[in-house]
C-alpha cells in the first residue's frame, strides 16, 4: 500500500470535467449552528480518584464525521436510506451505514453498504476507469479492495492523516494495557459472525461483556431493563402517526422521567446514538440486550493489510464532487483538482448534512431529500485508567440508575486487562452535551459520573 499526504494523481478525462469546476455556483453557506446555552460547570466528587490515564472522543465536533452514526427520527422510513444509495448518472455512488437499509449504524452496515455499491460500479465501469473512493473507514476500505481486485485503477482520498473514520485506536503500551478503541469497537454476537461470514476478521482479539449490573445511590441492582420501551413501541405500531420514542413511551402510561426507565434509555442510546426525543418509534433501533463484544486487536494493522497494494492519499479532504455524463472532478480542500472516472463517497452522514463535501451540480432531489430525513446519532466514549480500583463490583457493565450523571453507561475492563480501566458510553444528547466540554471539565464530569461506585464515608469509616 502506498500512503501519501496530498499525492496528486490526475488521469484521463481532465479537460473535459475540469470544466465543471470552474462553472459551478459559489459554494453554499453552511447552516448556522444552535446556540447551546451553557450548562453549570461540573464538579470533582469526592471519593473517585483523578485518572492516571484518560482520553477520550470527540466525533460530534469531529469536521469529518459530526456524528457517529445514522438512525431514523419520527416521521422518516427505511426508503431514504435507498434513495441516497442511488447512483447519480452512473458516476457518483454512495456507500457507508446510512445507506444500508438492513444494519444501518454499524460496522455490519457498512460493509454491505460498501460491497452493494462497488459491484454496482464494477458493473458500470470498464477496466481502464480510474475509480476514486472518498474516505478510508470501514466502507472506503472493502469498496477499495472489491474494486481494486476486480482490476480497476483505485485511488482513496481520506481527510484525515490516519486511515480508518471511525475507527480509532489509541496504542500506548506505556499507559494502557490495551489500546484504548474510541470508535466502532462494540459489536453483538450476530454483528461479529456476521463480518466472519463475510470473511471480513477485524480482529483476533475481543472480550465478551455480559456480566451487567444497575448501580443507585443505595448500592447494587438489577440491571437495566428493555420491556417498558419494547411495550410502548408495540403499541405506537398501531398508531395513526410516527411519534418519537419518549412520546410512544409517554402514551402507553410510562414515565421517561422514572431513573430505571431513563437508565435505559442512556443505554439505548450510548449503544446506536439515536435521540429517544427524536427517534421513529415506528423503526426505532434495537434495543441492547445480551452480550457486547469488544474489539481489542489491532485495528490499525486490519486496516493496512486490507489497502494492500492501493493508493491511498491521506490528509487530503474534498471539498467539492463536480461530475456529468463524462466523469468526475474532485477538488480538494487545497483547492487542487483531481479527476475520476467515477467516484464512490462513503464520507459520514453528518458531513453530507452540513455540506462539508458540495456537489455540483446539485444532487437530485430525492438524494438532498433522504439526507435531510435522516438524523445523525451521536456516541462518546472515553477511556480512564486508575491507580487502584475504587469500586468492587466485579460486573462488567454498570448501569448509572438515578442521579445526575452525564455518563450512565460503564464498561469494567479489569476482569479482562488485570489493571482497573473503565470505559464510560454516552450517547444521544448527551453526548452531544460532553463532546462541548474541555478536558478538565469532561474529565470531572466522568468522575462525577462515577460516584454512586465510590465507597461513601461510612464505608471508609
Amino acid at each position: 500500500m502506498s500512503i501519501t499526504r496530498r499525492t496528486l494523481l490526475v488521469g484521463a478525462g481532465a479537460g473535459a470535467v475540469g470544466l465543471l469546476l470552474a462553472a459551478c455556483t459559489p459554494e453554499p453557506k453552511p447552516a448556522p449552528t444552535r446556540t447551546k446555552t451553557p450548562g453549570p460547570r461540573p464538579t470533582a466528587p469526592a471519593g473517585v480518584p483523578e485518572p492516571a490515564g484518560w482520553v477520550r472522543s470527540t466525533w460530534t465536533r469531529d469536521p469529518y464525521s459530526l456524528g457517529a452514526m445514522s438512525y431514523l427520527p419520527a416521521g422518516a422510513d427505511p426508503g431514504e436510506r435507498e434513495r441516497l444509495a442511488e447512483p447519480v448518472l452512473g458516476r457518483v455512488f454512495f456507500a457507508g451505514e446510512a445507506t444500508d437499509t438492513a444494519n444501518p449504524g454499524t460496522v455490519i452496515g457498512a460493509v454491505d453498504a460498501a460491497r452493494r455499491a462497488a459491484l454496482a460500479l464494477i458493473g458500470e465501469a470498464d477496466e481502464s476507469e480510474r475509480i476514486a473512493v472518498v474516505g478510508a473507514g470501514v466502507a472506503g476500505m472493502v469498496t477499495a479492495r472489491m474494486l481494486a481486485d476486480a482490476g480497476l485503477d483505485v485511488t482513496v482520498l481520506e481527510a484525515r492523516d490516519r486511515l480508518g473514520g471511525r475507527i480509532r485506536s489509541d496504542a500506548d503500551d506505556d499507559t494502557w494495557p490495551i489500546a484504548p478503541q474510541l470508535g466502532a469497537w462494540l459489536l453483538g454476537k450476530d454483528e461479529l459472525d456476521a463480518l466472519t461470514h463475510r470473511l471480513i476478521d477485524i480482529s483476533d482479539r475481543t472480550l465478551t461483556l455480559d456480566d451487567a449490573t444497575g448501580w443507585t445511590a443505595e448500592g447494587e441492582a438489577p440491571t437495566v431493563d428493555g420491556a417498558p420501551i419494547a411495550e410502548a413501541l408495540q403499541r405506537a405500531e398501531t398508531q395513526a402517526s410516527d411519534v418519537p420514542i419518549i412520546d410512544a413511551l409517554t402514551a402507553n402510561g410510562a414515565d421517561p422521567e422514572d431513573p430505571a426507565l431513563a437508565a435505559s434509555l442512556a443505554w439505548m442510546a450510548a449503544i446506536t446514538g439515536a435521540d429517544p426525543a427524536r427517534a421513529s418509534s415506528w423503526y426505532a433501533p434495537e434495543f441492547p440486550s445480551g452480550a457486547v463484544h469488544g474489539v481489542i486487536g489491532d485495528l490499525d494493522s486490519f486496516l493496512h493489510d486490507h489497502l494492500d497494494g492501493i493508493d491511498v492519499t491521506t490528509a487530503s479532504p474534498v471539498v467539492r464532487v463536480a461530475y456529468d455524463e463524462r466523469g468526475v472532478s474532485l477538488r480538494l480542500g487545497t483547492g487542487e483538482a483531481l479527476s475520476y472516472d467515477r467516484v464512490v463517497v462513503t464520507a459520514p452522514l453528518g458531513v453530507l448534512q452540513k455540506q462539508g463535501i458540495e456537489f455540483a451540480p446539485a444532487l437530485p432531489f430525492s438524494h438532498r431529500g433522504a439526507i435531510s430525513a435522516l438524523a445523525s446519532g451521536f456516541v462518546e466514549t472515553v477511556w480512564m485508567r486508575f491507580d487502584e480500583a475504587f469500586w468492587e463490583t466485579e460486573a462488567t457493565v454498570w448501569h448509572v440508575i438515578g442521579g445526575d450523571a452525564l455518563i450512565r453507561t460503564w464498561l469494567n475492563l479489569q476482569p479482562f486487562t488485570g489493571e482497573p480501566v473503565l470505559v464510560g458510553l454516552v450517547g444521544g444528547a448527551a453526548a452531544e452535551q460532553f463532546a462541548e466540554l474541555n478536558e478538565r471539565d469532561a474529565a470531572v464530569a466522568a468522575r462525577a459520573s462515577l460516584v454512586f461506585f465510590a465507597p461513601s464515608d461510612e464505608d471508609e469509616g
